[in-house]
């Protein structure tokens, strides 16, 4: 079995380049597995069959949220920049340089020339400022990339092939976030589709695969573009992709996805269970993990539920998870307990490890501090109502409801009645706007820290419904530092805040887990633990 190793990010500044002006580097290996049978040598042609385990109803780049939507979507857009999974840091893509001013207030980005979008038209500074204005007409979908330009004040075309973004104030994680699928440029006619019409008909894209055929719930089938020639910098193929044809198969349960690559329907799957290791682990199959940055999975915290306000309920149910026991019972080998509300794998990460201990005893006591009692069938009551809260889940992972049976069990052990409501997947972000949950199950991708302040802000989206704190403080002043050792202080102090108050219930980092056959070459992870398949190929 080969392993690809679980890539930690050494201690990154990321203003060190950001304050610099971007310059073309040269091109380094995409970091995929190239071992097992067949021919050594790259060669193009065929088609790559990928089972994933959801569809999250959208097709659209910019409002696709979900991993098992990602690994396809991703593929047809192309980013400003990129960032290299190993060390963070920010290279060309669209973008051949950039300059910041001093305070991050203002970038500037020179484009590319010769770039097209398989519609044909060109891309210009005006597609990108076209693209930039659209972003707060997303709607419920498009947070993400509304938290990466929030506070901005104009987009402006200097020339044809320059592009000025300036913010009302500094914003160090913004060039980080012209890397991200969510910032994905599309084209000026694409971003003229109403947000319902792009994810059900996919993006206009300049990407290496282009959207052939989308049936809900079923598949999602990309060919090759034509003539595709302004990769990525970090990308080791010039040129067109290898691979004719992509092909995302949805296949809910997790065996049934591991049988049809062994017996080879497919060539690879994604979110591989535990249970399904042993049987994959032969020599025609290699495993492939990587823990993701960002948010950890955890119980997103409704704030604004009468329960839910009294930090020492909050502050029981933090103490009553045993990260440690979910992480070993359900996730795949290797899965860490959360150790912070960040996983490790992001900048500037902060190990709050003895604050997440589980203590059901210091659990017992804070509940009995704030007045829930146990009763005769052990679940807690005050008032004469009992403590029952419920969790809102989502089927996008086949470890999302064992892992949440766990922690009922657990909550219930300190007298907390949990019940667990499932939803749709498509139903995820409206779920967060409508605020109709106690907790929900989630976690959020990003390889920059900046992705508290678009989860936690109470002057942002707010889903969490969090009080107005010197959190925000926090929050807002490490978006707006240009001093890289004053921005990691200011995380430290925002992980801290969110642990401390349990405004959100941090459980296990969530590590993707990818299974492929032995003929598949050169599957890359990306800075974010999704996948980049413009340097796969089939031998």
């Amino acid at each position: 079995m080969t392993t690809l190793p679980d890539f930690r990010l050494s201690r990154w500044a990321p203003l060190t380049a950001l304050l610099t002006t971007g310059v073309l580097l040269t091109a380094c290996g995409s970091g995929g597995d190239d071992a097992g049978s067949g021919s050594s040598k790259p060669k193009s042609g065929g088609t790559l069959t990928f089972a994933v385990s959801s569809d999250a109803g959208c097709v659209d780049p910019q409002q696709s949220g979900s991993n098992e939507s990602i690994y396809s979507v991703r593929q047809t857009v192309d980013s400003l920049t990129d960032q290299d999974p190993e060390t963070g840091k920010i290279v060309p893509w669209l973008a051949k340089s950039w300059d910041i001013n001093a305070d991050a207030t203002q970038f500037t980005f020179h484009l590319r020339s010769g770039v097209t979008f398989s519609d044909g038209s060109k891309l210009t500074a005006q597609v990108v400022k076209d693209n930039f204005d659209a972003v707060p007409k997303l709607g419920a979908l498009g947070s993400l990339p509304q938290g990466y330009l929030s506070s901005v004040e104009s987009t402006d075309v200097v020339d044809p092939l320059t592009v000025k973004v300036t913010f009302k104030e500094p914003n160090a994680q913004f060039l980080q976030a012209t890397s991200t699928h969510s910032l994905g440029i599309e084209s000026s006619a694409s971003v003229k589709k109403s947000p319902q019409q792009k994810c059900s008909e996919g993006a206009i894209g300049s990407g290496p695969f282009v959207l052939k055929q989308y049936v809900q719930n079923q598949s999602i089938t990309l060919v090759k573009r034509a003539g595709y020639d302004w990769g990525s910098e970090l990308w080791s193929k010039k040129g067109e992709a290898y691979l004719d044809k992509l092909v995302f198969k949805v296949v809910p349960e997790a065996g049934v996805r591991a049988g049809s690559l062994q017996s080879g329907q497919v060539d690879a799957i994604s979110s591989v269970g535990r249970a399904n290791e042993a049987a994959l682990g032969g020599g025609q199959v290699s495993l492939l993990r990587r823990a993701n940055p960002g948010v950890v999975f955890g119980l997103g915290v409704n704030n604004s539920r009468p329960v839910l306000k009294d930090a020492k309920v909050r502050q029981a149910i933090l103490a009553a998870v045993d990260r440690k026991q979910v992480a070993d019972t359900v996730f795949p080998t290797g899965t860490q307990p959360a150790t912070s509300v960040l996983a490790h794998t992001t900048p500037d990460y902060t190990d709050l490890s003895a604050d997440l201990a589980f203590d059901a005893a210091k659990a017992k006591s804070l509940l009995d501090e704030a007045g829930w009692k146990a009763g005769g069938d052990g679940i807690r009551a005050k008032d004469g109502k009992k403590l029952s809260l419920t969790i809102a889940w989502f089927p996008n992972a086949a470890t999302n409801q064992p892992a949440l049976e766990l922690i009922q069990q657990q909550l219930k052990d300190v007298g907390v009645d949990v019940v667990l409501k499932q939803g749709q997947v498509s139903q995820f972000a409206t779920t967060l706007q409508g605020g109709d949950f106690d907790l929900v199950w989630s976690n959020v991708t990003r390889a920059d820290p900046d992705i508290l302040r678009s989860s936690f802000s109470s002057k942002l989206a707010n889903f969490y419904r969090l009080p107005a704190s010197s959190l925000d403080t926090a929050l807002a002043g490490q978006a707006a530092t240009t001093d890289a050792a004053g921005r990691q202080q200011l995380v430290t102090e925002a992980q801290k805040l969110i642990v401390d108050n349990a405004y959100n219930i941090p459980v296990v980092e969530l590590q993707t887990q990818l299974a492929v056959t032995k003929k598949v070459h050169g599957l890359a992870f990306d800075s974010g633990s999704r996948v980049q398949l413009h340097d796969t190929w089939i031998g």
